[in-house]
This record gives C-alpha cells, structure tokens and sequence, in this order.
C-alpha cells in the first residue's frame, strides 16, 4: 500500500507539473496574431500522417531517416506499455494485460526489439554527433546548451530502454523460478539474452526488477516535464505544425488587406475598397507581431539544422541561418511570455526580436529560394518570419539596404525595378 501511494503521489505531481507546463507553451503561441489555417482537413489530414508520422521528407537521408524511424516510433510504441504500468502501481497488480495470452506475449516481444532498435539508433546518433561530428549540428547558434540537449535526450532513451530490457530480464528469471505473484506471462527474445548475467538470488532479482520498473517509470515522467525546456517538444508539436501546414506554393507570399486596398484605389479610382482592420504593426518587430503558427513553429523546431545546410546564403559565408531564426524567435518567445506571466501583462523590456535577436545582416542576406522550407523535416517555414521582419524594416522604418531602395525608387517613378522610362522598354525590339 506504500508502495501504491508513493506512485500515486509521483504520477500526480507529474500530470500536474505537464499541464502546468502545457498552459505556459500554450499561452505563449496564443501571444501571435490571429491566424486562418483551417479548411480543406482531408488534405491537412493526409500531409500530417505523410511528414509527422510517416517522416516522409526525412528519407532524403534514408539512413539518417531508418534510424530516426526507430527511435521515434520505437519510444512512442513502447510507452503504450506505460498504460499496464500505471495499473499496476496504482492496484499493486503484477502485468495486468496478461490475461491477453498469446497476443500479450507478442507485445511483449515487439516492444523488445523496438527497446533493441532505440538502444542501436540512439547509439549512433550520439556517435554521429560526437565523434563523426556531422558539420550540420554545428553552427554559432548550436551553444553548449542545445549540444547538451541532444546529447541527454540520447543518453536517456539509452538508459530507459537498458531498464525496460533489464526489467523485463529479471521478471522473466522470477517467473522461471516460480516466485509468488511473478506469473508467468510474456515473451522475452531480447531480454532473455541477459539471463545469464543475473544473480540467482529471489531477493536480489526482486530488487533489480522494482528499481528497473520504478527508473523506467520516473525517467519516463521527468522525461514528460523536461520536454518544454528541450528541442524535443517535436515529439508532440510536430503533428499540430503539419496539421496546419501552408499549402499554398511555396513562392507566394502573404498580402495586407489594408495595404492591398490602397494599391488598387491607386490604380483604379472606381475600386470600392473593403472594409479591413488596419494592423498595429506592418511586419513584425517583436514576436507579438508574427502569427500563432510562427510561434508554433518556433516550439517545433528541432535543431537539426537540414534548413542551414541548404542554405545558399549560409554556403557562401554569410550570417545567415535558417535554424538560428527559429531558435531566436523562440527564446525571446520565451521570454516575453515570462514577462506577461510575472507581472500579470507584457511591460516593455527595451527589446525585440528584430536587432537584440535577429540581426539586419541576417534578414537581408536572405534570397527567398525556400530551400528551408522544402528541407524542414516538419514543414517549418522560417522564410515567413524573416519576411516579416523585412517588412517592418522598410514599412514602418524605410531601411533597407541601398540597392532596394534604388529599387523602389525605380517602381515608383518607372513602375519597374530598372532605371529605363516607361516610354523606353521596347528599345531593345529597335536595336535588334
């Protein structure tokens, strides 16, 4: 009964710091601008199974992607067991789905070999980024901390997997030896191959069984609360963000009623325009200014820099990267949400996302080529929110590197973006 209590308190404590948590991530996305990305579900639907479950724009790196398949599905899988767990805590029952028979011992067994893949995947990954040092997982926005990260997400699902496996060893020698309230139930392919490495002690097996079953179950928890604080609130936020993907093509851009119907009263004068709010802000120059599904974004991302890599911008030396655009947005989404929390409102702090994150040099280096956007494993689209802050810079403070304003100021007087007149376009038909 202790024992049942105990495990009731950690599970409860656990569900209550995740929803805690939960509520913070939420309020923090609801600090963007209204967003409309509902309608055509069936397509949403299709584009989240493909990209979120399926990994589909992973395999551009099938063995990266094989493995990566392995542990993702093969930690998601094995958690379902999390399910009989939990009733066993809070009953103090041993294997409650045993009554399944034949079908319990083939889960049992598949969840082995999953554990087995997670264990080899998570090794090679760690391999990978810290001896073949794959030149993607480096940047100067990769700091200590985001390294760290990675590297305690892998050494974790290791040690979790090493107790489900070593767990499920030492109940597998129990039940063998026919100790009370050890039934027999399961099967075993994985874990079997570590019976000869454990004592024959009843007491001494019991012990390592109940510290396996209680690490696996608290690593499992903490691992639930660490999520918000890691690059891996992928796990989850990665169906929502595919869910509500963009999918327009990915060379148009987004418009401002208000701005759109100035230019057509301009050029008609018979145009009636609609009615629209006018907006705070053009652009964005801080992270309340970017949509909810920017800041979603900015939650799922998971640093794994494929939009850096395909970066002409970033190959040819500029400050450019695609991933440091989303951590940034990130951080300081982060930050202003602590603000509203503690003092009950945002007060502002003489920062912003555009300068004190995000530097000029960075937006302006940008081409537009949407290479990040068709690299992102999880539809990511960090092109928008540079976008918008190029929007700020030059709508609401005309800066913009000179050659665009030689630009502009050749739409304006020539309604083009070269220095001819209108009157002399087609010279060039008379000189051929």
């Amino acid at each position: 009964m202790i024992s049942q209590v105990i495990f009731a308190t950690v599970l409860l404590a656990a569900i209550a710091l995740a929803t805690s948590n939960a509520r913070k991530i939420i309020g923090n996305i609801r600090m963007g601008r209204a967003e409309r990305r509902g309608g055509q579900p069936a397509q949403r639907f299709k584009t989240m199974l493909l990209v979120a479950f399926g990994q589909k724009k992973m395999f551009k790196r099938p063995f990266a992607a094989l493995l990566h398949l392995f542990v993702y599905l093969g930690f998601c899988i094995i958690n379902i067991e999390m399910l009989e767990i939990v009733i066993d805590g809070l009953f103090g029952t041993h294997r409650a789905f045993a009554g399944m028979g034949i079908f319990y011992a083939f889960l049992i067994a598949a969840f082995e070999w999953l554990a087995l893949a997670v264990l080899v995947g998570c090794v090679v990954f760690l391999a990978r980024r810290n001896i073949a040092r794959v030149k993607r997982f480096s940047g100067t926005e990769m700091t200590p901390w985001p390294r760290t990260d990675a590297n305690l997400i892998l050494v974790a699902e290791i040690l979790l997997m090493a107790a489900f496996l070593t767990m499920n060893a030492a109940d597998h020698k129990l039940q063998l030896l026919g100790v009370a309230h050890y039934t027999e139930a399961g099967a075993f392919p994985v874990s079997g191959w570590l019976l000869p490495l454990l004592p024959d002690n009843t007491a001494t097996l019991m012990a390592i069984e109940r510290g396996c079953w209680w690490f696996h179950i608290v690593g499992v928890l903490l691992f639930l609360n660490y999520l918000p604080y890691s690059k891996h609130l992928h796990i989850l936020l990665a169906f929502p963000n595919t869910y509500f993907s963009n999918l327009y093509p990915k060379g148009r851009f987004t418009s401002m009623d208000s701005v759109t119907n100035e230019v057509k009263a301009m050029l008609d004068p018979a145009y009636t325009p609609t009615e629209t709010a006018v907006p705070a802000r053009f652009g964005a120059k801080d992270v309340q200014d970017l949509t909810w599904k920017n800041l979603l974004e900015a939650y799922t991302c998971t640093e794994c820099g494929r939009c850096t890599a395909v970066c002409p911008a970033n190959m040819t030396g500029k400050l450019l990267s695609p991933r440091k655009i989303m951590m940034d947005t990130r951080d300081r989404m982060v930050e202003v949400g602590s603000t509203i929390r503690k003092n009950k409102g945002f007060q502002e702090d003489g920062k912003s996302l555009l300068d004190d994150y995000v530097s000029r040099e960075e937006i302006w280096a940008c081409t537009t080529c949407n290479a990040c956007v068709e690299a992102c494993p999880v539809n990511i689209n960090p092109l928008e929110i540079i976008v918008e802050l190029r929007r700020y810079a030059v709508m609401e403070e005309s800066q913009a590197p000179a050659n665009l304003n030689a630009m502009f100021g050749n739409v304006e007087n020539n309604g083009a973006p070269w220095k001819y007149a209108q009157a002399d376009r087609a010279n060039w038909v008379d000189n051929g």
